[in-house]
């Protein structure tokens, strides 16, 4: 039961580099995070990110629901943004990022704002239950609830077709999304036609000396997400290391990828998680399923929170509303 409640075209090649200089390097690094202990500091960043999003949003625009858990233990807070012009009929569930431990739809409200306006759709924000207070599985169980919900009954959020549902994270939210579609297939549960996947955590080693990927040892430094940082949400969010090769965790460990929707998965070049994003995207091709990918060049990781008029926002949701209307789509040759 849903109730109201009051929730806290042009595309290039994935392969193609574009060389970073340690100019332009030096200058990225300005707008780094500051390098904080996630394993200490996850409640400061809490709070600061709330401040810095103040979010201002018409009562008209933001409507907030609680859904109770299955196991009756807590609500899942869901806030449903509508467009100033709605142009499709798409709904885009959205999973937050901030490595299953910051993050929520407060912090996360002008950004999917911003979502609805330049998609013209509605977008319904899911506020899953954070790591370490609520370690893995919690979060996804609140995802993987939410969405089956929707599927079964859309009409409390005013929905009226489930078909129009897409499925859409950033980072570890877009885990998530990768996670929840596996796990509908798996329980033979009706999934969704179609999933974004910006910039996804895909993999469980980012460590340099071991990762196999090059973006790793490239970008792990100095940037907007670290090595370092990464690690520390991967100890908060799945405390026992023999876990976290689990699929649930990080779906490129999957054996099987068949019968996924219709995928779009969005990186950043100079992002760490770049090339796990990316590599989903070819095991999800090599599993015959239809995937495209984009890399925005020049890109940090996170991008998709920076104002609307940012050149890789604006290249994003190009390539978003390209993917959103074409539903002829063909598998990508790329």
């Amino acid at each position: 039961m849903w109730t109201r409640g009051r929730a806290k075209r042009q595309t290039n090649n994935a392969e193609q580099r574009s060389p970073v200089n340690r100019f332009v390097r030096a200058i990225l690094g300005l707008f780094a995070a500051p390098r904080v202990d996630m394993r200490e500091d996850y409640e400061k960043v809490r709070r600061f990110q709330r401040q810095l999003a103040v979010p201002r949003v018409p009562t008209n625009r933001a409507v907030d629901y609680e859904v109770p858990s299955e196991a009756g233990t807590h609500h899942i807070p869901v806030r449903v943004f509508h467009p100033k012009e709605q142009t499709r009929d798409d709904v885009l569930v959205f999973f937050h990022g901030g490595g299953w431990v910051i993050g929520d739809v407060d912090s996360y409200t002008p950004t999917c704002m911003n979502m609805a306006d330049l998609t013209g759709a509605v977008v319904v924000a899911v506020d899953y239950r954070l790591a370490p207070e609520h370690p893995f599985p919690a979060g996804l169980e609140d995802c993987y609830q939410i969405i089956r919900s929707l599927l079964d009954d859309p009409t409390p959020v005013g929905i009226e077709n489930a078909d129009n549902i897409v499925l859409i994270g950033d980072s570890a939210g877009a885990n998530l999304a990768a996670v929840v579609s596996l796990q509908l297939r798996d329980e033979g549960h009706r999934g969704v036609s179609r999933q974004i996947l910006l910039y996804p955590v895909t993999y469980w080693d980012h460590n340099a000396d071991t990762s196999p990927f090059d973006s790793v040892r490239e970008h792990g430094e100095g940037l907007r997400l670290t090595n370092a940082e990464v690690q520390a949400y991967f100890e908060l969010y799945v405390p026992d290391p023999n876990g976290r090769k689990d699929w649930n965790v990080v779906p490129l460990m999957a054996r099987d990828l068949k019968d996924q929707p219709r995928t779009l998965i969005i990186t950043a070049e100079l992002d760490l998680l770049r090339d796990e994003g990316e590599a989903y995207g070819q095991a999800l091709r090599g599993a015959d399923n239809n995937v495209h990918v984009h890399r925005v060049n020049g890109a940090l990781h996170g991008f998709i929170a920076l104002p609307r008029l940012a050149r890789a926002v604006r290249e994003a949701y190009e390539v978003i509303n390209a993917f959103l209307d074409d539903e002829a789509q063909t598998k990508d040759p790329t």
